[in-house]
C-alpha cells in the first residue's frame, strides 16, 4: 500500500546531492509549485495554444491558458474536498498538512497539466508523430538504433514534453527545471510509465495506463521521483508505476472542464443547439430549477447549468475516490473517476455529441489539418538544418535557417549529441511555439508571406 506520509512529500525535486529547501515565506511549498508555474514561459504561451477550436475568431471560446486554470480551480475543490476526509482517517498527518495542502498539490498539477501540448491541441501530437511515422522523418527514424528512443518519437506524447519541459528545459542550468515538489510532480504525471514495455504487460484502451508519461531522456528524473514518494513499481524490466492517488483527481478536473466547458463553446459557437444543451446539462445539476431561472437569455441559462453541473460533479467524483481509497491506494484501481459516478451516462452523451459537432466541424477538421502541413514542415526545415549544422556539411540555406532557432536551442546543439538527442532538440523548439508563431514562421520559411515592411518613397 502506498503511504499518504510519502505521497505528501513537500521537497524539491533535484538531481543534485545536497537538495535545498526552499526559505519559508509565509507560502506553503505546493503554492510555490503553483507560482513557479505560473511565471513560467511555457505556461504563459498556453494563451495562444488550442484547445478545440485552432486559431479561434471569438474571444469566447478557451485556449489552453484558461482552460487550465479553470481545471486548476476545480482540481483545488476535489483536493480539499478529499484532503478533509483523508486527514480524518489518519489523524497524523495533521501534524503536517491540512485538507488545503491536497487542493495545493492538485491545483498545481492541473495547471501545468497541458503545458507540453504542442500547437493546435491534439492533433499537433499526432502531427509530430505522423511526420516521424509516414512523413519526411521515417529516414531519420532508420537510423536510430534505440527502440525505446524510437518509439518515443513514433507516438510523440504532449504529456512526456511536459514533465520534460517542468524538468529539465524550464531553467535548464538549474537541476530540477524549475524545482517543483516531489508530490506535484508525480501527481502530475497521469501515465507514469516509459513508452516502450514488454508484451506481458496488458494494457488496454480503457486503462488509465494506456499511454506514457515521460521521455527515456527524463527517465531516471520520474524513478528518483516514484521512489521518493513510493509508488507501486509494476514492472522489474521496465520504468512503469502505479499512479500517484491525487493524479486521478487531476484527471477528473480535466474530465469535467473540458467535457462541460468544451460543450459550452459549442453552444456559443452555434455549433449545438440551445435545446440540446440545455437538455444534455440539465440532468447533471440533480436539484430543481430556481424561478429566477426562466427569465434569464439563453447565454445566461447556459453558464448557470455549466456552473451547477460542474459542482455537482466535484461532489460526485470526491465520493467516488473516498469509496475507492484502499483500492487507488494499493494500485489496483484503474478506472477514470467520473465514469463510476452517477452523472457518468451524461457525460459520456455530451462528449458523444461533442465529437459529432464539436470536434468533427468543418471549421476545426480544416484547420487541423493545416497544422499538419505547417508543424511538418517546421521539422523538416528546422532538422536538416541542424544536422547539416552539427555535421559539419554547411550550405548558405541552412546556416539562414539555423540563424531562425534561439540561443536556448543552439547552445546546446553539439556535434556530440546522438540523432535522436538532436531531433527532440527540434520538437522542444517547435512543440513549444504557439499557434500564430508556428503559422507565421512556417508562411515566412515557405515564402508564402515576406516579412518585409512596405518602404515608403
Amino acid at each position: 500500500m502506498m503511504d499518504w506520509a510519502n505521497l505528501l512529500c513537500d521537497e524539491q525535486f533535484s538531481f543534485e546531492e545536497t537538495e535545498t529547501r526552499a526559505t519559508h515565506d509565509g507560502r506553503s511549498q505546493f503554492q510555490k509549485d503553483f507560482d513557479r508555474i505560473v511565471f513560467s514561459p511555457a505556461f504563459r504561451r498556453l494563451q495562444d495554444k488550442t484547445q478545440v477550436f485552432p486559431l479561434p475568431e471569438s474571444d469566447f471560446v478557451h485556449t489552453r491558458l484558461t482552460h487550465s486554470l479553470e481545471v486548476a480551480v476545480v482540481g483545488r475543490s476535489l483536493g480539499n474536498l478529499v484532503g478533509e476526509v483523508i486527514l480524518q482517517r489518519y489523524p497524523k498527518l495533521k501534524e503536517n498538512y491540512s485538507k488545503f495542502h491536497f487542493g495545493e498539490i492538485i491545483a498545481a498539477a492541473c495547471l501545468a497539466h497541458d503545458i507540453g501540448n504542442p500547437p493546435f491541441g491534439h492533433s499537433g501530437e499526432d502531427a509530430i508523430s505522423e511526420y516521424f511515422r509516414n512523413g519526411k522523418g521515417i529516414r531519420f527514424i532508420n537510423q536510430i538504433s534505440n527502440q525505446s528512443n524510437v518509439t518515443d518519437l513514433l507516438n510523440f506524447e504532449g504529456n512526456a514534453q511536459g514533465f520534460r519541459i517542468i524538468t529539465k528545459l524550464q531553467n535548464p542550468k538549474v537541476s530540477g527545471g524549475l524545482k517543483l515538489t516531489y508530490a506535484t510532480l508525480s501527481a502530475l504525471t497521469k501515465y507514469p510509465r516509459e513508452s516502450l514495455i514488454s508484451d506481458k504487460i496488458h494494457l488496454t484502451e480503457n486503462n488509465v495506463y494506456k499511454k506514457f508519461g515521460f521521455f527515456q531522456s527524463e527517465k531516471d528524473y520520474f524513478k528518483k521521483i516514484a521512489e521518493t514518494v513510493g509508488l507501486k513499481k509494476f514492472s522489474e524490466a521496465e520504468e512503469f508505476y502505479s499512479r500517484h492517488p491525487l493524479a486521478f483527481l487531476v484527471e477528473a478536473a480535466d474530465d469535467i472542464c473540458y467535457r462541460i466547458m468544451d460543450f459550452e463553446d459549442g453552444f456559443r459557437l452555434g455549433f449545438v443547439s440551445f435545446k440540446e444543451t440545455e437538455e444534455l446539462l440539465r440532468p447533471l445539476i440533480k436539484t430543481d430549477l430556481p424561478s429566477n431561472y426562466f427569465n434569464r437569455d439563453e447565454n445566461d441559462k447556459i453558464g448557470f447549468l455549466r456552473a451547477k453541473a460542474i459542482n455537482n460533479l466535484v461532489k460526485e467524483i470526491a465520493e467516488v475516490f473516498l469509496e475507492n481509497e484502499n483500492s487507488i491506494l494499493s494500485g489496483n484501481f484503474v478506472e477514470e473517476l467520473y465514469k463510476l459516478t452517477s452523472s457518468a451516462n451524461y457525460l459520456n452523451e455530451i462528449e458523444r455529441l461533442s465529437i459529432d459537432k464539436i470536434y468533427r466541424h468543418k471549421i476545426v477538421t480544416e484547420r487541423e489539418c493545416a497544422g499538419y502541413e505547417v508543424l511538418g514542415g517546421l521539422l523538416d526545415v528546422f532538422i536538416t538544418a541542424i544536422n547539416s549544422w552539427l555535421d559539419g556539411d554547411f550550405n548558405n540555406k541552412n546556416r539562414t535557417i539555423i540563424n531562425l532557432l534561439p540561443n536556448r536551442i543552439t547552445s546546446a546543439a553539439e556535434p556530440n549529441l546522438t540523432l535522436s538527442e538532436r531531433l527532440h532538440l527540434i520538437i522542444d523548439f517547435i512543440s513549444g511555439m504557439t499557434d500564430s508563431f508556428a503559422v507565421s514562421l512556417f508562411r515566412k520559411i515557405k515564402g508564402i508571406s515576406l516579412p518585409f515592411d512596405k518602404m515608403s518613397d
